[in-house]
């Protein structure tokens, strides 16, 4: 068994399962912008990042654009195929994707040797995804907002993706969960490593939204609490980490 876990910032990964690699919720390049517009919030990397050279599957949990960022899609081949949320759909679709799936949470579908299930995810403002990726000797459960489906049966889990800080704003309260979920991620999935995704990566965000954001919790904090339990990877951008 090698699996290989790469960190793209934001919430994008390159994940090499088994030999099969999946690229989810990729921002390569270019700013990402939410209507109505940058003086809302915009974000800008640093450095753009490469696109892998294989990629066997695009994995995208929600439409959003820092999910599925235009941008950086349009710099794929539109033969890779795509599994994704009904809204993400819509924009591999417009982009010309031609192989595409897309699933609601509880749906199961298979890839080669992957078997993948959705799961519920955030409300922003339509449901969107979370996923559980399986192969015959691993599994890992991604959901990028920190909301857990209470749908999903207790099984074990090697790797759980998830944030582990909560972001709140003012009137509308926490859109990201990860410090409220963490415990119940645990209990549920019991994972050998938790890996900390989508506050993280080398970007730079402007707007008003990103004045008011208020943070509950940080990576360092997740780390002792989790000493001595569950191996706690607080991943540094393009680093690959092995994980058995």
């Amino acid at each position: 068994m090698n699996c290989v876990f790469t960190y793209y910032g934001s919430s994008g990964w390159f994940i090499n399962l088994n030999g099969f690699n999946i690229l989810i919720d990729p921002w390569l390049t270019g700013e990402l912008v939410f209507p109505p517009g940058p003086w809302l919030i915009k974000g800008n990397l640093r450095e753009d990042i490469p696109v892998p050279d294989t990629i066997d599957l695009l994995l995208l949990t929600q439409g959003l654009p820092d999910h599925a960022h235009p941008p950086s899609l349009e710099l794929l081949n539109r033969s890779i195929p795509v599994i994704c949320s009904p809204s993400a759909f819509n924009v591999v679709d417009r982009l010309g994707f031609w192989k595409k799936n897309k699933l609601i949470p509880g749906e199961v579908t298979r890839f080669d040797s992957i078997a993948i299930e959705a799961t519920e995810g955030a409300r922003v403002p339509t449901l969107e995804n979370g996923y559980i990726v399986s192969s015959e000797n691993f599994s890992f459960y991604i959901e990028p907002h920190g909301y857990l489906d209470k749908n999903i049966k207790t099984r074990q889990i090697d790797a759980v993706i998830t944030p582990v800080i909560d972001l709140m704003l003012p009137l509308v309260g926490s859109f990201i969960k990860g410090k409220s979920v963490l415990p119940d991620l645990i209990q549920n999935f019991n994972p050998k490593t938790l890996i900390a995704s989508t506050t993280g990566g080398d970007a730079t965000f402007t707007g008003l939204l990103n004045k008011i954001i208020s943070v509950q919790g940080s990576n360092v904090e997740t780390n002792l609490k989790l000493k001595d339990k569950v191996r706690f990877i607080d991943p540094v951008v393009g680093k690959p980490y092995f994980i058995n």
